[in-house]
């Protein structure tokens, strides 16, 4: 965590905030009845390109020198930190390169060609994934920017947790969902260095639950083979941030795909928003707990909004 001191957080927020949201805090006395807990949900759904991982892309693409700038950014991306990527790399005129799997939802595909990006799609696993990177450089000398195992990304993360604090500095407890852990550790640091007294947890679907093996395991898994409607949740924790989370989360919930479907539902019923089955996974966590969150004042990160609207679960 040396890289990730208090003053890199802040410094990564004052950069950043130009030019990302400030997304809403929502509240729904419905959801608070169900849940039997006082319920913020912090709304990155409304976020540049529809998802938090705007704050880690343009903090990373911020960060570049300027020969770094020149030779352009690659990734490989299931979509959201794809698309994230090539807003950033957009908005400073630098070329970006995305690798993203043949399988990824069609409206992510899409969206990152439309934010100026090349696309090089290849077959879904972690293998094949990383030798279209690796091509991709070889061709273009691009700087690889990943999705959630960098300091710059992880602490751009962390400013959706900071903005949620400023609002409601005094929740006992924040929730996110988890796949790679950029989110989880940046909002874990955040709690860590300006609201101790807050919980951090997060909530992973029971078909991609290798963080939450991990967790409980001590050892960091490093290959999972995962199924979930959670798309954005496919993903293995990141090298760095498993120690992070080791140290600084409570807990990880499972949740199974019907109770993702029930929370989803819910969130569109109840809070008028779209939001993408990843989003939903945290609010899962609490319904599941609820006896056991019993009148806390919770925070929720509501980690994106890019649903394929042809491929509704309900």
């Amino acid at each position: 965590m040396d890289t990730l001191s208090k003053d890199t957080l802040i410094e990564a927020r004052q950069l950043i905030s130009p030019h990302i949201h400030q997304t809403p805090v929502l509240k729904s006395r419905a959801l608070n009845k169900i849940s039997g807990a006082e319920l913020f949900f912090k709304c990155e759904n409304f976020q540049k390109t529809g998802s938090f991982k705007a704050r880690g892309a343009s903090h990373a693409i911020l960060r570049l020198s300027e020969d770094e700038k020149k030779r352009g950014v690659a990734t490989h991306s299931s979509g959201n930190h794809g698309q994230a990527l090539a807003w950033a790399a957009q908005k400073l005129g630098i070329p970006c390169q995305v690798v993203m799997p043949e399988n990824a939802p069609e409206v992510k595909i899409a969206a990152v060609r439309n934010y100026g990006a090349e696309v090089h799609l290849c077959a879904p696993n972690l293998a094949a994934r990383e030798a279209g990177l690796k091509a991709v450089q070889d061709q273009f000398g691009s700087v690889f920017i990943p999705a959630y195992n960098h300091p710059h990304i992880i602490a751009g993360q962390s400013t959706a947790a900071a903005e949620l604090l400023d609002e409601n500095p005094d929740l006992d407890l924040i929730i996110t969902p988890v796949g790679g852990g950029g989110l989880l550790a940046g909002t874990a640091l955040t709690t860590h260095y300006f609201a101790e007294r807050c919980q951090v947890i997060a909530g992973e679907p029971e078909g991609a639950n290798d963080a939450f093996l991990s967790f409980y395991s001590g050892e960091r898994i490093k290959e999972h083979q995962s199924q979930t409607i959670a798309d954005g949740l496919l993903t293995t924790l990141g090298e760095i941030n498993f120690p992070i989370i080791q140290e600084l989360v409570s807990d990880i919930i499972t949740v199974s795909e019907t109770e993702i479907i029930e929370a989803l539902k819910l969130i569109y019923q109840r809070l008028k928003i779209v939001v993408e089955p990843s989003s939903a996974v945290a609010l899962a966590a609490i319904l599941q707990q609820n006896e056991r969150y019993k009148n806390r004042r919770i925070g929720i990160i509501l980690s994106g909004g890019n649903v394929d609207l042809a491929k509704q679960p309900f």
